[in-house]
């Protein structure tokens, strides 16, 4: 029989709690408490809710200080969440989740479903950044590809960026819509999560004829599109990598060069060999895909 968590829900729901009261005050911490009282005693719903939209105004907006154990430990306890960066009440919110009771699949769905179809912006990112912790993993697919089709910068990086679920759980479509989308607002694609494992032929061609609309209309292209090309080099694309390798921009000709490098395509071999000193920097870690996104981001 399938159980609604595939993680320790306990142990994660208490790590999660620890942060909490490390970065909290006791009127915070009472009000949390009193909080879960009431919902031990009712399993109400309304009252579910309403703490769900009020836990800032308790708890403030801190952003909360981890060491780097607690986010090892935490990311290997849940799947690789990922809270680094959090506030204090969008933690509170994610720790507030998983006191719903889950064992009634179709009562948690339609719960935490009422909960994003009444959510403001900050609410919509707690529930989408929450997504790799939630019970019930695949009924979330389809909120999650709606998800993708907002306009909001901050709901779209809680879903894209350090989240785990969707590598996890979107079928090829709805993931490729999600790179494409990440590519189109500007989003730091080497923090999504599952790049290399999801990379697929389709998505490739997609983002070729993306690239190919940019040269067209005379704007750069992200030289991180090219990671995931890397799999699919042929003799249509080939052409492609050569215009990048030949780039003026050193960042380009560098991510031409893993492109090369990661290939198993010969041609690609064989242009990467006319850099032999980009080829021996990539064998010695000094040039990476995360090397590349830091020059971006410089």
């Amino acid at each position: 029989m399938e159980q609604p968590y595939d993680y320790d829900r306990d142990k994660v729901s208490a790590y999660l709690y620890a942060i909490i009261e490390q970065h909290s005050t006791d009127q915070a911490l009472a009000w949390l408490a009193q909080r879960s009282k009431v919902l031990q005693d009712s399993a109400s719903v309304q009252q579910f809710n309403l703490t769900f939209s009020a836990i800032p105004r308790f708890t403030g907006k801190e952003i909360v200080t981890l060491s780097a154990g607690t986010i090892h430990e935490l990311q290997e306890t849940a799947h690789g969440f990922f809270v680094q960066g959090y506030t204090l009440d969008r933690l509170a919110r994610t720790w507030w989740l998983l006191q719903w009771p889950a064992n009634d699949r179709v009562n948690y769905v339609q719960t935490i479903e009422g909960l994003f179809n009444a959510a403001e912006m900050n609410e919509l990112v707690a529930l989408y950044g929450a997504l790799p912790l939630l019970p019930w993993a695949q009924e979330w697919k389809l909120r999650t590809s709606e998800g993708i089709r907002s306009n909001i910068g901050t709901v779209l990086e809680a879903i894209m960026l350090h989240n785990t679920y969707p590598a996890r759980y979107l079928d090829e479509p709805a993931w490729n819509q999600l790179v494409l989308k990440a590519f189109f607002t500007d989003k730091a694609i080497h923090d999504i999560i599952g790049l290399d494992e999801r990379a697929n032929a389709k998505l490739a061609a997609i983002l070729i004829d993306y690239a190919h609309e940019r040269w067209a209309a005379g704007r750069p292209v992200n030289p991180m599109l090219w990671r995931l090309v890397t799999r699919f080099i042929d003799d249509a694309n080939m052409p492609d990598i050569q215009r990048v390798w030949h780039s003026a921009e050193n960042i380009e000709k560098e991510a031409a060069a893993l492109t090369c490098y990661y290939s198993t395509y010969a041609p690609a071999r064989a242009l990467l060999q006319q850099a032999p000193v980009l080829e021996q920097e990539i064998k010695e870690g000094l040039l990476s895909w995360g090397r590349v996104a830091a020059k971006q981001v410089n």
